[in-house]
């Protein structure tokens, strides 16, 4: 009965409608919300994880200025690239500064926070994790790696650094970094001060 009621109901020039085991289901469930489409997508992403460094230099007048790059699609963000294998994300973090900026004289002040977003790259979708640390940088000048399609250094204030980064996300590490900063005694490795 149900079969019969079913043929043509759809679309009658069609033909009866094929009723096999998965397909009454599939014909007939209510369309899922977003979220449940958001679950699919993070079930066949691929999972890759980076690590990336946000770097402060004191003014003379004492006040952190962040170091921000410009990649070759004019968007402004922190030295970030993907780890070797084996490599801690702290390693992977100073050397990927070191390269995208010429700054090899760094002062690890710790972890800020992970980040992750999900992107479309050759067809794949790409569940992305980045691990950001807080550097301290206090001599060289930087110097993009062009090669690497790094356009720009500069130094930044922190609201002018907010004003300009381009991504949400990368917004809130710079938030946390900020306040990590405020917490450094200034020209004391790894702390104090209040």
């Amino acid at each position: 009965m149900w079969n019969a009621e079913l043929q043509g109901a759809f679309d009658p020039g069609c033909g009866p409608l094929r009723l096999d085991s998965g397909a009454v289901y599939s014909a007939l469930r209510t369309p899922h919300s977003p979220l449940h489409y958001m679950k699919r997508k993070q079930r066949r992403a691929q999972r890759e994880t980076s690590a990336g460094g946000v770097v402060f230099r004191r003014g003379t007048d004492g006040e952190p200025r962040f170091l921000l790059i410009r990649d070759s699609y004019r968007n402004w963000g922190f030295p970030k690239g993907h780890l070797k294998t084996g490599e801690p994300p702290a390693d992977a973090a100073r050397r990927e500064v070191a390269e995208e900026t010429g700054l090899s004289d760094l002062v690890l002040h710790g972890p800020i926070r992970v980040i992750d977003w999900y992107f479309r790259f050759r067809g794949k979708t790409i569940h992305k994790y980045c691990h950001f640390f807080l550097f301290e940088s206090k001599q060289g000048e930087p110097v993009p790696q062009t090669e690497e399609g790094i356009t720009d250094c500069a130094w930044f204030g922190a609201e002018e650094a907010r004003r300009t980064i381009s991504y949400d996300n990368a917004r809130a590490v710079l938030e946390q970094a900020t306040g990590m900063v405020q917490t450094l005694a200034p020209g004391v490795p790894g702390g104090g001060g209040g």
